[in-house]
């Protein structure tokens, strides 16, 4: 295929995966009695808005990683994830609304479940593998599809430099200048990417990650590798909640409470923990009154379908 060929088809999806997919994640206040008491204006930034099944940072994260691989001549995305991996289901719908093919790789033993449907649905191949094969995802990229030339590597979660670009992005939508942003970090590419937006824009907000796995100190490594110039940031380690989606009934309450009373669904494994440490730091005077807040969800709401049995009785 001839660089010219391939940077036409770059300029091509580029204009179609704008045109098909616009950012849509406006900013809506969070009213509290108890934000109204510490003088606290709180803002969420709806990025679970943004599509349906490609929400959230997913889509932020996926954005260029999509056009390198068509910009490379990929047709074929390979990617992985756990049994209720919002990131699967993300690039399976990607994957078929862009004209891809795509192969999962599942930690664990092979189930049936409400995303894994989804994911087969929009066309994706699953393989299901131990625990111990999953650690080395290059590995068994190459085992699987070293002689597959149109296949391309996604790692894990959209952990990569593209999906910082488009998380920094996030940046720019902004419509004023905020004291505090907040988001729960995963792979830590999300907080990557926004500290780079800051960054680029030499903004003074505090950025905030919330590590949703126990001794989370281990995300700073995973946020700075993907940081050019090094940055100061917050990392709140203490709401992991007992590990990657453990819950407590204390924040299946919380989630509860707040999707009743906002009437905006978020789940327990990213966005309620980070809105929950957000509220609890709030709770302890952590912020000067009159600070103005902004948390970002990233979507994932699709996690709760691992979760139902949580939130039984309720």
């Amino acid at each position: 295929m001839s660089a010219l060929s391939n940077e036409y088809k770059y300029k091509m999806l580029n204009l179609h995966m704008q045109i098909a997919l616009e950012i849509f994640s406006p900013i809506h206040p969070w009213q509290h009695p108890m934000f109204a008491q510490k003088e606290l204006n709180v803002f969420i930034k709806r990025d679970d808005l943004i599509h349906p099944l490609i929400s959230g940072n997913k889509w932020r994260k996926l954005k260029y990683v999509l056009l390198k691989a068509q910009a490379e001549g990929k047709t074929h995305l390979v990617t992985f994830g756990g049994a209720f991996s919002n990131h699967l289901l993300a690039t399976a719908a990607a994957a078929a609304r862009f004209g891809f093919k795509a192969t999962g790789f599942v930690r664990g033993e092979e189930v049936q479940n409400d995303t894994l449907f989804l994911c087969r649905l929009h066309g994706m191949q699953l393989i299901f593998v131990s625990r111990d094969a999953y650690r080395n995802k290059p590995e068994l990229f190459q085992q699987y599809f070293g002689q597959d030339e149109q296949a391309f590597f996604v790692d894990e979660g959209g952990a990569s430099v593209e999906g910082t670009q488009g998380c920094a992005e996030l940046i720019t939508e902004l419509p004023t200048q905020y004291d505090h942003i907040f988001c729960a970090c995963g792979t830590g590419t999300t907080a990557a990417g926004i500290i780079k937006g800051l960054q680029q824009h030499q903004l003074p907000s505090a950025f905030h990650a919330v590590p949703v796995f126990k001794n989370g100190e281990f995300m700073r490594n995973e946020i700075d590798r993907f940081l050019t110039v090094p940055a100061p940031y917050h990392l709140h380690t203490d709401y992991h909640f007992g590990g990657y989606a453990k819950t407590t009934p204390e924040l299946i309450s919380f989630v509860k409470d707040f999707v009743s009373s906002t009437g905006i669904l978020i789940e327990p494994v990213y966005t309620g923990k980070m809105l929950y440490a957000l509220h609890n730091l709030a709770s302890k005077d952590y912020f000067a009154p009159g600070s103005s807040i902004l948390a970002i969800h990233s979507g994932g709401i699709w996690g709760l379908l691992g979760m139902k049995d949580k939130f039984a009785g309720s």
